[in-house]
């Protein structure tokens, strides 16, 4: 496997914070690469997940199932980070299941590794700051548009963030996301469809 780990790193502290060599390097250490299926399930509701994802190529979603229906709640992509939230940082069970969407190549870490770099590391203690309340902003952001913005305007908030999302995730998982049915995004997708 030839992975530019430098430059993943590079682009990941660009996005969040930066870290010291030596925190750097302990952090590599405590990692491992890991490789993905497209469809593979990582972690499934009512399981219990300590470990989390920095998606290096690929990308993922956390969902959850409802009455039987698939809900996309988030989506990462390269540079950025995956984890059952709420088992990761709790004692309790995952109420998501995590899917890679795309094949995948990740870097692996564990809740231990990221608690004792922490603790040494005030710089690593400020990065992972910025992984959660980054990932905390998104949900709310999410919440919100679902809350208060029309279907077209949250879908066009959605390819602002991530322009190539429609050739990468399927669009039943895009609408579920959303809070809207297929048939409302490729109404939005297709105006000139329209009747």
């Amino acid at each position: 496997m030839n992975i530019d780990v430098d430059s993943i790193l590079t682009a990941v502290k660009k996005s969040y914070a930066p870290l010291s060599s030596q925190c750097e390097k302990e952090f590599i250490a405590n990692t491992k690469f890991g490789s993905y299926k497209k469809g593979e399930i990582v972690i499934k509701e009512g399981q219990f997940s300590k470990k989390a994802y920095l998606i290096i190529e690929g990308c993922a979603r956390a969902y959850y199932l409802k009455d039987g229906k698939d809900i996309s709640e988030w989506f990462t992509f390269e540079n950025q980070f995956m984890a059952p939230i709420v088992s990761f940082f709790s004692n309790n069970p995952s109420p998501h299941y995590v899917e890679f969407i795309e094949d995948s190549t990740v870097l692996e870490f564990s809740k231990d590794d990221v608690d004792k770099l922490a603790d040494k590391y005030h710089d690593f203690e400020r990065f992972i700051s910025k992984v959660v309340t980054e990932t905390m902003l998104g949900l709310c952001e999410r919440l919100h548009t679902i809350q208060f913005a029309k279907a077209d305007e949250r879908f066009n908030h959605l390819i602002t963030i991530y322009p190539d999302i429609v050739q990468r995730i399927p669009l039943t998982h895009i609408a579920s996301y959303l809070g809207i049915t297929l048939e409302t995004l490729s109404r939005i997708r297709n105006p000139k469809r329209r009747i």
